[in-house]
């Protein structure tokens, strides 16, 4: 028989301090078991789809790039600061080799202005009387993701940033509007993410992560698995000294046409044409 008398509190023995008495959707230790990975993957799926629905994102342009490439005057001093100990060690080989690398980042380095160029101007283009069309979208983190988000903070528009969780310390970038600044810890769901609103993929250069995304892009586009993306790779010597497409053509790898899946530019300007071109934007 049920008792109708209510349980005394202090006759309790410890079942209410027990982690089986937290409910299940406030017991954080529980939703990180390995069982629940299936909860955990559509939750993050469906967190920032409802945040960018609720602040009225559209459309995106992806923008990816190395975190390594900063800005010339921050290139600039770390070229100084690395000719300075070198010189100090002159016979220290590893030390020349870091002045060779800071030489050629210092060269890369343009990059970060036009990611930055890029993202002013698609923001001031589109994003007007409240309309979030061709919003930029970064991974967000610093270097060239940086840029990008700067620009459109330079001309007061909305940005987004697609960060996530890595065993060394990574935060997002200041320049990423707060509300649209997210966090993942699965890279297919945040991958997912730069593509679900996508109209264009502006890729600068970069290392794997860079790479990653370009490749799963222009196989995502070769297979029809997502609808039409504008490829447009940034810095076509950095490109052509760093892939042979030709190669794989030759070899009968990918077909000639598969090379028509991305375009080249130099300048913000350009990028913006071909991606406006390519859908019939009609900008201010």
């Amino acid at each position: 028989m049920h008792s109708d008398i209510p349980t005394d509190p202090s006759n309790l023995l410890g079942q209410d301090e027990s982690s089986s008495y937290i409910p299940a959707d406030e017991d954080t230790e529980f939703l990180q078991r390995d069982e629940l990975r299936p909860i955990r993957i559509g939750l993050e799926l469906l967190k920032p789809e409802l945040i960018q629905r609720e602040e009225g994102i559209q459309s995106t342009i992806v923008v990816f790039g190395s975190a390594r490439l900063h800005e010339p005057a921050a290139a600039r001093h770390t070229l100084v600061l690395a000719e300075e100990e070198a010189a100090r060690a002159p016979g220290d080989l590893g030390l020349q080799q870091r002045v060779a690398i800071a030489r050629r980042q210092m060269g890369l380095a343009k990059y970060y202005d036009v990611a930055r160029e890029f993202g002013s101007l698609v923001s001031s283009s589109c994003q007007i009387d409240g309309h979030c069309d061709y919003v930029i979208v970064t991974g967000g983190g610093p270097g060239i993701m940086e840029a990008a988000n700067r620009g459109a903070a330079d001309v007061n528009a909305k940005s987004i940033g697609l960060n996530i969780t890595l065993p060394h310390e990574q935060y997002p970038n200041r320049y990423i509007t707060p509300s649209l600044s997210f966090q993942f810890r699965y890279f297919a769901i945040r991958k997912m993410h730069f593509l679900i609103r996508a109209k264009a993929l502006v890729a600068f250069p970069g290392g794997f992560g860079t790479l990653d995304e370009l490749f799963e892009t222009l196989t995502l586009l070769q297979t029809g698995k997502t609808e039409s993306v504008q490829v447009v790779l940034i810095g076509r010597s950095f490109w052509d000294s760093l892939i042979n497409w030709q190669v794989l053509v030759d070899n009968g790898l990918i077909s000639q046409k598969d090379l028509q899946l991305f375009q080249y530019a130099e300048t913000a300007k350009e990028a913006w044409d071909l991606i406006t071109h390519h859908y019939g934007v009609t900008t201010k």
